[in-house]
This record gives C-alpha cells, structure tokens and sequence, in this order.
C-alpha cells in the first residue's frame, strides 16, 4: 500500500532539545500539534509569550508563528498538518469520510475560545494523547510499515480529542448564553435543519421571535448572517486547501446549487469563487 498521507503531513521528535533547528514546513503547514514531553521554557506565538512544562500540548492555526525559548533541556514531538493534506483527502477515497476530517478541523480552527494551550479534561485523555503520540512517531520513523490506515485512525482520534477539548473550554469558561447558541451554530453548521429558527429556538428555550432579536442584540448582525457568513468562512477554507468543485462544497455547506454558492461569495466578498481560489493557492504558494 503506498504512503500516500506520508506527503501531506511530517512528524518531528526532538530529544533533550536545547535549541530547534529553522524548520522550512513552516510556511506551507496548515495546522500543527506540539506534545511537550519534558522541559521548560517559553513559547513565543506571534510575539506573545507563553510558559511550557512536560506534558503540555498546543495547538497552532495557519499564520501562527513560533519560536522556543528553551530553559531547560526539553523533549517534543510535532505533527504538521500540511496544507496538501485536504488536498489529498478531497481527491481520494477515505474510510473515513471526508466531511467527518473536516468538521474536527472546522472545530479547531475556528473555535471562539481557541488557545494555542490545549488543556485536556482528565488525566486519562493526557495519556491517551501521548500514548497516539508514541503510535504516531512509530509508523512515522518505520518506512517498512504499510501504515497508512493506521495513521489516519490514529490522526483521527488525535483530531477528535483535540475537537472535544475546544468545546470542554468554551463550556468551562462561560455561562453565556450567547456563546452556548454561537457554539451550538458551529458545531451544527452542514445540518440545516438544526439551524433553523424554530430548532434554534427550542433549543435554547426562546420563542421564535425573540431567538432573533436576542442574537441581534448580544450580536450586532442577525441570526441568518451569522450563520451565512460563517458558512462562507468554511467555504473559504475549502477553496484555499482543497480540490474540491465548487458544486461539491455547496452541497456539503448546504447551498442550494454551485450557482447559488457563486453569486452569495461575490456578493459578501466581491470577487468571484474563482479568483479567490487563484489568489489563495497563489500566495499559499510564494
């Protein structure tokens, strides 16, 4: 069986690191997961600086930028996530299915309480993490294995912790109400029928009246635009790391057609879903 996800995603390890060498999949990596083994120093994420220990693990977005400041001799391991790798998934086969990948990533990415931290619910998912890890980094460093299934079921499972972990913050650190139906959109984005008013409202124990009003109030901007700007947020992100045709994403995204997705991308972003893909892949690239 070809490595095929071998291309689109690189795992690191570093032992008793003092300093890390200039890593060039930098620039064309999409998301990364670091495990902090042991160690202590700083992490500096676009010129914010923030403390490590062992058994820490941080998830950064496209555009984050890091460096380490190294205190004491420290042990990490780093999956990069290139920007090929949706790429990949939306031109081949999946056992798992393609939608699935990307709503864990769409959880990740754009989570209204994403810190670069990632802080587990329980002991138990700290070692199940680590344990992925070590599952990882062996398939990774044994060219002779046929591993691919079981690296994406292990990146899988990565990308569902991580996943659940975002939502266990927003849960813990807020009491809003607001948040709790924001939370509740993003999670529920490719269901149409769990974002209408009336699901929305009985949900949340609103009328149907007063759920809009009530958004628009705590918002700014109405129930419907938010959720049809957030779709195109998604849309945006699968124009600039996939393959996939416009009709494909419209249908996943819940549009009515590919002409339906095109005429609402020009009218909210003023260029065409073309273009955009030309410019995104083009810079993506420089």
């Amino acid at each position: 069986m070809p490595r095929v996800i071998f291309e689109h995603v690189v795992v690191q390890h570093f032992v008793n690191a003092t300093s890390l060498p200039f890593c060039k999949y930098t620039s064309i990596r999409f998301f990364e997961i670091l495990l902090i083994e042991k160690g202590s120093g700083l992490l500096k994420i676009n010129n914010h600086y923030v403390p490590y220990s062992e058994n820490q693990i941080f998830v950064l977005i496209p555009n984050d930028k890091y460096t380490f400041e190294i205190e004491t001799p420290t042990t990490i391991s780093a999956i990069k996530f290139l920007n090929s790798f949706f790429a990949e998934l939306s031109s081949n086969s999946d056992q798992l299915p393609r939608k699935d990948w990307f709503k864990k990533i769409e959880e990740i990415l754009y989570s209204t309480s994403r810190t670069a931290h990632l802080q587990l619910q329980s002991d138990a998912e700290e070692s199940s993490m680590r344990s992925l890890f070590t599952v990882l980094c062996n398939e990774y460093s044994d060219k002779s294995l046929n591993s691919e299934v079981v690296l994406k079921a292990t990146l899988h499972a990565m990308l569902n912790i991580v996943s659940r972990n975002m939502s266990y913050i927003s849960a813990k650190g807020t009491e809003s109400k607001i948040q709790d139906i924001i939370d509740y959109i993003h999670h529920h984005i490719h269901d149409a029928e769990k974002l209408s008013r009336k699901t929305l409202a009985s949900t949340f124990y609103f009328s149907e009246n007063y759920i809009s009003e009530f958004f628009k109030r705590e918002m700014g901007i109405s129930l419907k635009k938010y959720i049809l700007n957030y779709k195109l947020k998604l849309v945006e992100t699968r124009l600039k790391y996939t393959n996939l045709t416009v009709s494909e994403i419209a249908h996943e995204l819940g549009f009515t057609d590919s002409s339906h997705l095109a005429k609402t991308f020009q009218a909210y972003k003023g260029m065409s879903v073309g273009n955009y893909r030309a410019s995104a892949q083009n810079t993506d690239h420089s």
